[in-house]
C-alpha cells in the first residue's frame, strides 16, 4: 500500500498542547466494527463498553526525563536526548543531538558541576555519549533531566508534565515517550473497572525512536521498524489464556501494548511469556491473533501508529472516524483524546 493511503488533514490548532484538566475527562470516540457505527463519550464512560470477564492489558513502561541541556567547554549550549538501553543502566548512551554541526567526537559536555559526559560519536543528528562508570545516570536524570515531550508540543516541559506525561501504571524505567492511551486512566476508574469484573494485566515495551520514526518509503511494506525491548510476564500470559477460555475479550491499552502482545503470540493466538526485542510492523492487512479491542489516541498522518490502528479498525472506517473527529473538534496526539475500537 502507498503511504498516501494513511494521510489526512488536521488543523494545527487541534494538536493538544496540554492535557485535559482531569485524565478521565478527555473525550472518547467509540468505533464499533461489526455495525460500523461511531459514538461519542467521555473517557470515564468507557466502563459501559467493558464486560464482566474482559481483560485490559497495560504497558507499564516509565518515561525517563531523558532530555539534557548542557554546555561545551566554550560555553555553547547543546541539547541531547538520551536513548536508554533495554535496562537503562549502561554507561554509554545512544543520543539524538540538537545541533550536530557544532559537536564532534571528543567534546566534553557539562550538565551540572558534578555531571559531565564525553561525546564519543556525532553524525547526522545521532551519536553516543559516555559517562563515568561511577555515575548513576538514571538517578541524575530524575534530578536534572527534562521530560522529552514530542516535537509537535510547541512549548518547554513544565512541572505538570512530570506527572501527566506518565501513566498511573508506570513502574519500569526505559521509555522516551509515554504509551499515551494509558494517560486517560485514573486510580478511581481502575477501581471501578475491577469492581465491574474486568481483570487488568501488564506488559513492558520501552517506547523508543522506532515507534515514532517517520515512514519514508513510498510503499509501506518497504519500511523497517527498529527494535524495541519487550517483556511479557508469565502471569500476563496466563491471564490472557484464561480470558480466551472463558470467551472474554483481550483489550489492549495502546499500540505499544498491542505490538508487545502480537510479537509474542503463536499462530494460534497463545501468548508466550518471555523477553526480547521486537521489530514487528503492524499494518493492513495484518491478522490480529490476540487483541480483541484497542484503546488508542489519534495519531499522526502517515505514521506506523495510524497504520496499526487502520489494520485493526479497517483503513476506510478509521479515516472516516478521523474526519468526524476533526469535524467535532477532538484533541489530537499525545495529550489529546482517545478512541475505543471494538
Amino acid at each position: 500500500m502507498r503511504i498516501e493511503a494513511f494521510d489526512y488533514t488536521l488543523p494545527r490548532s487541534f494538536i493538544a498542547q496540554y492535557p485535559s484538566a482531569e485524565r478521565d475527562e478527555s473525550r472518547l470516540m467509540i468505533l464499533d466494527r461489526p455495525s460500523m457505527k461511531i459514538e461519542h463519550r467521555t473517557f470515564k464512560e468507557i466502563l459501559s463498553y467493558l464486560r464482566f470477564g474482559d481483560l485490559l492489558i497495560v504497558n507499564n513502561t516509565r518515561v525517563l526525563p531523558a532530555r539534557l541541556v548542557g554546555k561545551k567547554a566554550s560555553g555553547g549550549k547543546c541539547e541531547l536526548l538520551l536513548i536508554p538501553s533495554w535496562n537503562g543502566t549502561n554507561a554509554d548512551w545512544e543520543v539524538l543531538i540538537n545541533g550536530t554541526g557544532k559537536l564532534k567526537a571528543g567534546t566534553q559536555i557539562q550538565f551540572n558541576p558534578e555531571f559531565t559526559g564525553e561525546l564519543m560519536e556525532a553524525a547526522y543528528g545521532k551519536g553516543k555519549i559516555r559517562f563515568p562508570k561511577c555515575v548513576k545516570v538514571v538517578e541524575l536524570l530524575q534530578k536534572i533531566g527534562h521530560i522529552p515531550l514530542p516535537p509537535y508540543i510547541k512549548r518547554e516541559d513544565e512541572p505538570l508534565d512530570r506527572d501527566r506525561y506518565q501513566t498511573i501504571f508506570a513502574e519500569r524505567d526505559g521509555a522516551i515517550a509515554a504509551p499515551t492511551a494509558g494517560l486517560h486512566f485514573t486510580p478511581s476508574l481502575i477501581e471501578a473497572i475491577r469492581d465491574h469484573g474486568v481483570d487488568i494485566a501488564s506488559v513492558t515495551l520501552h517506547t523508543g525512536t522506532a515507534t515514532f520514526a517517520p515512514v519514508k518509503a513510498e510503499e509501506i511494506e518497504d519500511h523497517a521498524v527498529g527494535a524495541e525491548w519487550v517483556e511479557i510476564p508469565p502471569e500476563t500470559a496466563r491471564a490472557i489464556e484464561k480470558t480466551k477460555q472463558r470467551s472474554g475479550r483481550v483489550i489492549s491499552i495502546g499500540t505499544t501494548t498491542t505490538r508487545a502482545l502480537e510479537s509474542f503470540a503463536d499462530t494460534e493466538g497463545k501468548v508466550k511469556p518471555g523477553k526480547g526485542f521486537t521489530s514487528l510492523f503492524i499494518h493492513p492487512p495484518y491478522r490480529f491473533r490476540v487483541v480483541d479491542g484497542l484503546i488508542t489516541n489519534f495519531h499522526l498522518p502517515k505514521s506506523t501508529l495510524i497504520m496499526l490502528a487502520s489494520a485493526f479498525a479497517g483503513r476506510e472506517f478509521l479515516l472516516e472516524a478521523y474526519r468526524e473527529a476533526v469535524e467535532k473538534k477532538y484533541r489530537f496526539y499525545s495529550y489529546g483524546d482517545a478512541m475505543l475500537i471494538l
